[in-house]
């Protein structure tokens, strides 16, 4: 039997993560009209976030200690950049920072945290294309 790869291992930690993000996202907008939806795209950020970071380990690059999804999504080859338009990655970017403390922003809309979990799951479902398959196999809890 071969001997496991400490790669993989990391890479499906990202991706677990990324997973319970999704997961809390998803589950949350079921509260409807009580939603908190700064939580939402918090969570739909970190999926992003998170999705990115595995596959960049899975290519063997390094990457700073960021939030920035345009920072990150860089650091990938075009033909692996998931596609978002600038205005997303700024806004995934903003999601993952200025929502997390009060400040004057305007509140998000349902509308708008559903979107962000829709982009995450599209996200998701193209770097999945790009992953080891090895990798995507769920750890059972």
């Amino acid at each position: 039997m071969p001997a496991p790869n400490p790669l993989l291992a990391v890479i499906r930690e990202w991706i677990d993560k990324a997973e319970n993000d999704l997961t809390n996202a998803a589950h949350t907008l079921t509260l409807g009209i009580e939603c908190p939806t700064d939580t939402v795209c918090f969570h739909a950020q970190q999926c992003v976030e998170k999705y990115i970071k595995a596959l960049l380990i899975s290519r063997a690059a390094t990457f700073p200690r960021t939030h920035d999804i345009r920072l990150l999504r860089a650091l990938l080859p075009p033909k692996l950049r998931p596609k978002l338009e600038k205005e997303v990655q700024s806004r995934f970017t903003k999601y993952a920072v200025t929502l997390r403390y009060p400040v004057s922003e305007p509140a998000i809309s349902l509308t708008e945290a559903r979107k962000a979990v829709a982009i995450a799951r599209q996200v998701r479902k193209e770097i999945r294309r790009s992953l080891p398959p090895a990798a995507l196999r769920r750890k059972h809890k």
